[in-house]
């Protein structure tokens, strides 16, 4: 198995796990109760995640969203399509909060999706939550 696979390996959605309340980018709420809002869904847990890494979540009829981790723990989710040409963020490499897509190198920043200058576009950006170890994504989006 190629180290692109590994950190690019798709996630199940499990609607099952319906969970918390809206919050901030990578916010941890280590004790707290999640209540349940629509359009939260857990996706996988904080391990599954590799450091300066991303997972792909892949969704029937929508985007399929990736999911980074940086060095410092802070998660992200975008949709997987680079602004300039449509290449895979998730295959990109990820720096302090940014991520560079592998087809071009365009830089994407991980809390807007921002393209950063000179390039420009955006792409569709995500809320994260972390509860209790797991990783809750917003797929409605922000």
């Amino acid at each position: 198995m190629r180290t692109s696979d590994i950190l690019t390996t798709p996630l199940s959605l499990q609607q099952k796990d319906m969970p918390p309340a809206p919050a901030h980018h990578a916010e941890s709420d280590a004790g707290k109760q999640p209540s349940t809002s629509v359009g939260w869904v857990r996706i996988c847990d904080v391990e599954d995640v590799p450091r300066l890494g991303a997972r792909v979540l892949r969704r029937d009829g929508a985007a399929n969203v990736a999911v980074f981790r940086t060095a410092d723990d802070k998660f992200f989710a975008l949709a997987d399509r680079c602004p300039h040409r449509g290449g895979p963020l998730s295959q990109g490499i990820v720096f302090g909060e940014r991520v560079a897509c592998p087809l071009h190198n365009t830089c994407v920043e991980l809390d807007t999706g921002c393209a950063v200058a000179p390039d420009k576009g955006q792409v569709q950006s995500f809320a994260v939550k972390i509860v209790d170890g797991n990783v809750y994504v917003d797929l409605h989006g922000g």
